[in-house]
């Protein structure tokens, strides 16, 4: 099994509206099956850590492409896909595996 976490810097002053967006992007993910439940948070503020940044986790029992063929996208994240990249600054996607004694 692996975790997989999407990291996002955005805009001085965006990251709950940011946080907000990427919450729904997961949920329409899980909705839509293709995503188990995931989880939204932030740092900086009144937490340590990158200011400015949000983060969504999630697990995934195999490694795929968004891009393969069988993947249909749902399309309501066009929208919300399109307001986060307004507050955004960079993003990147990390992935790591479960130890599992």
């Amino acid at each position: 099994m692996y975790l997989v976490r999407r990291v996002w810097k955005v805009k001085p002053g965006t990251a709950r509206r940011a946080a907000e967006l990427i919450s729904q992007m997961g949920k329409i993910y899980e909705d839509a099956g293709q995503r188990s439940p995931s989880r939204v948070y932030v740092s900086g503020g009144t937490v340590p850590g990158p200011a400015n940044t949000v983060y969504m986790d999630w697990t995934e029992e195999v490694l795929q492409s968004p891009y393969r063929e069988d993947n249909a996208i749902p399309e309501e994240l066009r929208k919300i896909g399109s307001e986060l990249r307004e507050l955004q600054e960079e993003s990147h996607i990390e992935f790591y595996e479960m130890y599992v004694p």
